[in-house]
């Protein structure tokens, strides 16, 4: 594939200031989108995933192609815009280090990220990496390792971290049956498979799970299978589940449970365990709109109690020509404020077939809100069609990325962006693990923390170090209950975004 010629970051610096937008919105508050970089090919291009905020406070993710051998990077990206690219996959004939990473990156306690390929690897099935926080990449363990694929192979969905300090994800295909697999991984990269789908008969346990896994507060794991379950006999279906550490799979519910799925198909995305207990996502397809999407429905919010109980929130394409999106494929995150934020990968105001994306606020209780549009104005320079969820950073802004779009592609082409909303919501701390035991070391990462003077776990005083402006870290104190961190700057107090549970 013939790259692009790059434009000059004077060119991109203007540009993006030119390209500044104020969305248009019926809420009261105001928002602000901000194109902060656009790939030209050379240093990636396609980003399918995600952000996550490192402990320096840039942002971390991968791209999916482009690069020097056109098989995807990891970067990482200031949150003003300034992107250095950390890898290039497949430098090398066999692509051992693999190649098309389509998931997001964790960071571990060790402060390296960690990830995993598509496809490549010393079987061509994928990989599981780490990289340093500067680009030295060293590859964990190659799928696919035995005959018939028992391990699982393709791997889409990110990682994320365990209580027990394992990395925890799934692949859509392969393990005992062919059908994905959820696996533990050790930062060391001994893996264990934990369950192999389509165990049950006709699949009723679910299939070819997409997501990537949520650690809830009972420290068990939530997830979506994309497809089967109860009622695969429409075709797509797909289920929420829970699973033990150890590997004890429960169906909570599968899709298309009412007529011409009403309630949802295709659950795409990672579910969000909210402040309410309650775990929120969306599906692809199904809801109430089915004539709107060639009769397939147009996506759906949902929300979900740890018991097995769904409701549907939303339909979207209930505005005319659905301006209020389509096809939301990537989870949700609940900010701050208490909604719940997302986008959606068609749909709009513009016209790139089917739109070209989305992004909204929703409330729990089913209210929804578009923020942004993208291609206004039939440009889509500022970016198209986001695949991926957004990350609400401790500045208190979100950040995203778009599949397509961007300099100096004006169509629904381009190699993709990485964009800031503003919404006016203030700076917050957030532990980067969800809980700890007394005593346990914990990172809290924030924005202007130097000059810190105190650091309290649910109000009790803990023993801390500022190692940057960005990046304290703290003790666990005796006698300290779960609930809220709460960090004391010059500027003011700043308090987590979520609870801290306190591990007995």
């Amino acid at each position: 594939m013939k790259l692009k010629s790059p434009i000059s970051n004077g060119a991109l610096r203007l540009a993006t200031l030119l390209l500044m937008v104020a969305a248009a919105t019926t809420g009261a508050t105001p928002q602000t989108y901000t194109p902060l970089h656009s790939f030209d090919g050379t240093d990636g291009g396609n980003p399918y995933a995600g952000l996550v905020q490192g402990t320096d406070g840039d942002l971390y993710s991968t791209t999916v192609s482009y690069g020097i051998s056109l098989n995807g990077t990891v970067f990482k990206i200031t949150t003003s815009g300034t992107l250095t690219t950390l890898h290039m996959f497949c430098p090398q004939s066999g692509c051992l280090d693999g190649l098309y990473p389509y998931a997001g990156l964790v960071q571990g306690p060790d402060g390296n990220f960690y990830g995993s390929t598509e496809s490549g690897g010393a079987n061509f099935a994928g990989t599981i990496f780490k990289i340093t926080a500067s680009g030295t990449l060293t590859t964990l363990y190659s799928f696919c390792s035995q005959s018939g694929c028992p391990d699982g192979y393709y791997l889409v969905a990110g990682l994320i971290q365990g209580t027990d300090g394992n990395f925890y994800g799934t692949t859509q295909f392969g393990g005992a049956n062919g059908y994905g697999t959820v696996f533990k991984i050790t930062p060391s990269g001994t893996l264990t498979t934990l369950y192999s789908f389509c165990s049950q008969a006709n699949c009723t346990d679910g299939a070819e799970p997409y997501a990537q896994l949520v650690l809830a507060t009972d420290g068990d794991f939530y997830g979506t299978t994309k497809v089967d379950g109860a009622n695969s006999g429409y075709g797509t279906s797909g289920t929420v589940f829970k699973i033990t550490p150890s590997g004890t799979l429960t169906t909570l519910y599968s899709f298309c449970s009412q007529s011409h799925c009403a309630d949802g198909a295709l659950p795409s995305g990672q579910l969000v365990e909210a402040t309410d207990g309650n775990f929120y996502g969306t599906t692809e397809e199904g809801g109430a709109n089915e004539a709107e999407c060639s009769g397939y429905g147009c996506g759906t919010v949902f929300k979900i109690t740890p018991s097995g109980t769904l409701t549907t929130l939303y339909s979207f394409c209930t505005q005319r020509s659905c301006l209020d999106g389509e096809f939301p494929e990537a989870g949700l995150v609940q900010a701050t404020d208490g909604n719940l934020y997302g986008t959606t990968v068609g749909g709009g105001t513009s016209n790139c077939d089917v739109g070209c994306g989305t992004i909204f606020r929703i409330t729990p209780s089913g209210t929804l809100t578009t923020l942004y549009s993208f291609c206004p104005q039939g440009s889509c320079r500022a970016g198209a069609n986001p695949y991926a969820a957004l990350v609400q950073a401790t500045d208190g802004n979100f950040y995203g990325t778009t599949f397509e779009g961007g300099l100096p592609d004006g169509g629904s082409g381009g190699y993709g962006t990485v964009f800031r909303l503003s919404v006016d919501l203030g700076s917050f701390v957030e532990t980067q693990a969800p809980s700890g035991r007394v005593g346990n070391s914990v990172k809290i990462l924030g924005t202007d923390l130097t000059g810190a003077t105190s650091v309290s776990f649910n109000g009790t005083a803990a023993v801390f170090t500022v190692m940057s402006s960005s990046f304290i870290k703290a003790t666990v104190p005796e006698g300290a209950t779960s609930g809220f961190v709460t960090v004391t700057t010059p500027s003011g107090t700043l308090t987590s975004n979520k609870r801290f549970l306190i591990e007995p």
